[in-house]
């Protein structure tokens, strides 16, 4: 499979993702420890199920520490770590500086081998960031109302662990997306163990709340996962990186269409912020570019 296709299937992930926030609301008010714990465990049984038709597949959890070190960290100390940023911080300001992950997985990725940061990645990446912020804030301000606070620098930590653990990712290129399964139901795990301490169980009242709560674990936290480990190991990960920008755009489209807000011009800007940023990072996927040593042959 080519690096383009590979880089297709990253995308993916990043449209599973713009689902999150309408499921999240669709599920009704359940404590988010607890809704962590639900969804990852049912994203790693979408993993675990696929087993039984590849039984060799079981083999994949045989990795090294810093395979799980990883992993860990990836899924479970940051969407843990996000939850506190969020409560900690006003959501708009913790959701901005937790969106650098994007902008970092680029700076991060030149320091790959056989990558090179080149001028219209830094182009793509920040143009998606401006739009990102003008989705975010509705085309309003951007600061820090009352300070620093702690939430806002747990987010800072959240961006700096996903970007990592996208990048590093690569490092361990060889290694299945099968494991993935196992990250999903360590997140699981440890999200039950704080939803324990921390929260009141609310289960579920409605078949449809039920059904919002399984289709997220499967999709966006199953599905989308193992789609975003395969694109980060085998695809064009900056170019990944400036595609990410569209999950808080497509997430906000999502929710206009299901029927949550009205449409706001900040939407139309962004759009077009953020899909320019992405056709110019892409470039050379997209139009293809001519290698040095060919280019002299020549």
């Amino acid at each position: 499979m080519n690096r383009t296709t590979a880089t297709l299937i990253g995308f993916s992930a990043i449209l599973t993702w713009s689902f999150l926030a309408l499921l999240s609301t669709a599920a009704g008010p359940i404590p988010p420890f607890q809704l962590a714990a639900m969804t990852f465990l049912l994203g790693g049984l979408v993993g675990v199920s696929s087993w039984i038709f590849r039984p060799g597949a079981t083999r994949s959890l045989r990795q090294p520490w810093q395979v799980w070190a990883l992993g860990t960290a990836g899924l479970c100390i940051y969407h843990c770590a996000y939850f506190f940023a969020i409560q900690s911080a006003p959501p708009i300001e913790a959701s901005l500086i937790a969106y650098l992950w994007p902008l970092l997985i680029v700076v991060f990725a030149a320091l790959l081998p056989g990558e090179k940061l080149r001028l219209h990645h830094i182009a793509g990446v920040i143009l998606g960031l401006a739009g990102a912020i003008v989705v975010i804030t509705k085309g309003g301000s951007v600061g820090l109302a009352d300070g620093v606070k702690p939430g806002h620098l747990i987010a800072l930590f959240c961006a700096f662990v996903w970007a990592g653990y996208s990048v590093l990712s690569r490092h361990f290129g060889k290694v299945p997306t099968d494991v993935v399964a196992g990250y999903c139901l360590i997140t699981a795990a440890v999200a039950f163990s704080l939803h324990l301490a921390l929260e009141t169980t609310v289960w579920p009242e409605t078949t449809a709340q039920w059904a919002a709560i399984a289709i997220l674990g499967a999709i966006p936290l199953g599905a989308g996962f193992y789609a975003w480990d395969y694109g980060c190991k085998h695809g064009e990960i900056m170019v990944l990186g400036a595609l990410s920008y569209a999950a808080p755009l497509f997430s906000v489209i999502v929710l206009l269409v299901a029927g949550f807000g009205a449409f706001h011009w900040s939407v139309a800007l962004a759009c077009t912020l953020i899909t320019v940023g992405a056709v110019i990072a892409a470039k050379d996927m997209l139009f293809g570019r001519q290698p040095k040593e060919a280019a002299a042959a020549a």
